[in-house]
Formats: C-alpha cells, sequence, structure tokens
C-alpha cells in the first residue's frame, strides 16, 4: 500500500483522530467548524448588534487554527498527497451516479456538474447555494453544532445530545440524496 497516494487506512486516521480529541478534552476545548463562524462574526463586531455574537472571542481564537488547518491540509492533501486521477469507484455507485447526470462518475475528484464555474454561476447553482448555505446555517444553529462539533466532539464525550444530533444529520442525509436531490437535479 502507498500511504502517500492512497487514502489512509481507519486503522491509522482513526488513532490520529482520537489523540487529537484526547488532548482537546484533556485541555478542557471542543472541537468544531461552526463555532469559527460565530468566533469570525464577533472579531468582526457583530455582538454590538446581535447578542448571540456577544461573546470573548479571544478565548476562542485557537479554533481559528482548525479552519486554517482545514484550509491549507486540504491543499496540501490534494497538491502534495493524492493522486486523484481515478477514483475507485464500485460499478453499482458508478451507474447510480450517471443514473443521477454524473457523466464521468470515478474520473475526477470534484464532478463538474456540481463544482464547475459554469454550474456555481447559474441560476439554479446560486439558488441551491444561497437556499443550502441558509438551511445549514439554521441546522447548525438549532442543534446547537456542527456534524463535525457533534460527531467528534460530542460523542468522544458520550453526549446523549450529539448522538441525537449525529442520527439526524444521517437521515437528514439520506431523505437529501434519494428524495430531494432527484428533484433539483
Amino acid at each position: 500500500m502507498n500511504y502517500i497516494l492512497d487514502p489512509w487506512p481507519w486503522y491509522l486516521s482513526g488513532p490520529c483522530i482520537a489523540l487529537v480529541m484526547f488532548l482537546l478534552l484533556y485541555f478542557g476545548r471542543t472541537f468544531g467548524m461552526s463555532s469559527n463562524l460565530r468566533t469570525i462574526c464577533a472579531m468582526s463586531g457583530a455582538g454590538k448588534s446581535v447578542k448571540f455574537f456577544d461573546i470573548d472571542w479571544k478565548s476562542q481564537k485557537w479554533n481559528l487554527m482548525v479552519v486554517l488547518g482545514a484550509i491549507f491540509g486540504g491543499m496540501i492533501a490534494h497538491h502534495l498527497l493524492s493522486n486523484p486521477i481515478d477514483i475507485n469507484l464500485s460499478e453499482n455507485t458508478i451507474k447510480d451516479l450517471k443514473a443521477f447526470g454524473f457523466n464521468d462518475a470515478g474520473n475526477s475528484l470534484l464532478p463538474p456538474e456540481l463544482f464547475s464555474w459554469d454550474t456555481v454561476f447559474s441560476i439554479k447553482g446560486l439558488s441551491i447555494l444561497v437556499i443550502g448555505g441558509f438551511l445549514v446555517g439554521f441546522g447548525t444553529r438549532y442543534a446547537g453544532g456542527c456534524t463535525s462539533g457533534h460527531a467528534i466532539t460530542g460523542l468522544s464525550s458520550l453526549q446523549l445530545p450529539s448522538l441525537v444530533a449525529v442520527v439526524g444529520f444521517f437521515i437528514g442525509g439520506l431523505i437529501m440524496i434519494h428524495f430531494i436531490y432527484p428533484i433539483l437535479f
């Protein structure tokens, strides 16, 4: 197995995530991406007009390193540690994706049917981004956190609300891909 170009197996990536979570819990920190948006808004002065953003953002600025790590880590993984030419998908998955209109399934890491500039800047693409962004923001606020926060931090600290939220995320994802997505595309 070529560990540089292949995805990391669960027995390497899982313990790495567990180590990070152990260190965060040991130092009394929690992990989640959505809290970074709140911190950025608080840094920008949104707390003067909206009470939700009136927080001590300086105590949360360490978590902004998570955002920078995700951005730079993604760039490093894509440009230096991966070979995104062919993606090893099963024939059934390729068949299902072609039924949804993905003609080059398995040949591209980011399907152009979703991620090309022409698609993004179409009326349909912009509508999906705006409506989807609103729904994700609303859902994150309503659930008290995002998928990464609940699934990684909440479950590792045995929080029942996080288990309920993660089950809800999965059910919502299944409803989206099987019922709503075929209507949109």
